[in-house]
């Protein structure tokens, strides 16, 4: 098998080639896709303990998705020792995402001025709550929520897992970032209010517990702000998530703009809602803070090798 080190630089040189060249797998072939047909299948079966049923989902699908890489980069390992780190690279673009998120905002933010109304209609790919009748400035601002909170469900935490477990092996690295994607993904699908959600929602709290700080040390440095996730301290807590106001606050201080979620949440209450350059800037940040997070890593893993 190769070593850690090279491994570590050659999957993380992949996922991000992956990640520039392409963005996402096509959609009827994205693993993701796959795997949230199995969870919509499993949320369609009635039970007579949800709460039960949903928290043995909550461990059994993640758990199920790692076995199953962690058995593939090893069997490519036992073939070809570059084959596992290039087959693990794979497995961390799969299970990441920027590109996508970034386009989408954009998209967003080009129309929320000119056709506020098609940009309602672009926002449900980047959010979940109702847009029917936001202003402008509220579609800017549930545009940059995403950008902040998704940097760090969709990059920072896969990314993380990966070069913890790096530590143990490449498979089981790969299997980390499968396992972080697929709490994700359950949390994205089952994750509401309801007792086959709890489980979902409260493992994926636990576990972006540190990618969530991380991300916003990460905006800050893309910022040149190291000082704003200090700032954001006063607000980070108002979200009902433990994790999702600390990115989306520390944005909110390096722009420094009102982000609000009607009837849920205000952060950084003084300032003005953002403008339809704060969301370019927004959509800046985040593509640098992910730049820096695979450079990081990349260092990481050079590190490791010299």
């Amino acid at each position: 098998m190769i070593a850690p080190g090279p491994a570590v630089v050659v999957a993380v040189a992949v996922a991000g080639g992956l990640e520039t060249a392409v963005g996402e797998p096509p959609g009827r072939y994205h693993p993701v896709a796959f795997l949230g047909g199995l969870i919509g299948r499993l949320e369609a079966r009635k039970f007579g303990v949800p709460r039960f049923a949903g928290a043995f989902y909550a461990v059994s699908v993640p758990l199920g998705s790692a076995i199953v890489v962690y058995g593939l980069v090893w069997s490519a390992g036992a073939v070809h020792s570059i084959a596992a780190a290039v087959l693990s690279g794979v497995v961390l673009w799969v299970a990441s995402s920027l590109r996508m998120l970034l386009g989408s905002a954009r998209s967003v933010i080009e129309a929320s001025d000119d056709d506020t109304d098609a940009a309602r209609e672009a926002l449900p790919a980047l959010v979940g709550r109702d847009t029917g009748g936001l202003s402008p400035e509220l579609v800017r601002s549930a545009a940059i929520e995403s950008l902040a909170e998704n940097l760090s469900d969709g990059l920072i935490a896969p990314l993380s897992a990966f070069l913890a477990l790096s530590f143990v092996s490449i498979p089981a690295a790969a299997a980390a970032a499968a396992f972080l994607k697929a709490t994700n993904t359950m949390d994205s699908m089952l994750g509401y209010p309801g007792p086959l959600g709890w489980g979902s929602a409260r493992l994926d709290d636990l576990f972006m517990l540190l990618p969530a700080r991380i991300t916003a040390v990460l905006i800050s440095l893309s910022a040149g702000d190291p000082d704003a996730p200090l700032r954001a301290r006063r607000y980070a807590y108002k979200p009902a998530s433990p994790n999702a106001g600390w990115p989306m606050g520390t944005l909110a201080a390096v722009l420094d703009v009102r982000l609000e979620k009607p009837g849920a949440y205000v952060l950084n209450d003084v300032a003005a809602g953002p403008t339809e350059r704060d969301g370019y800037a927004a959509i800046a940040l985040t593509k640098r803070a992910g730049g820096i997070a695979y450079l990081l890593a990349a260092i990481a893993g050079v590190f490791r090798w010299l």
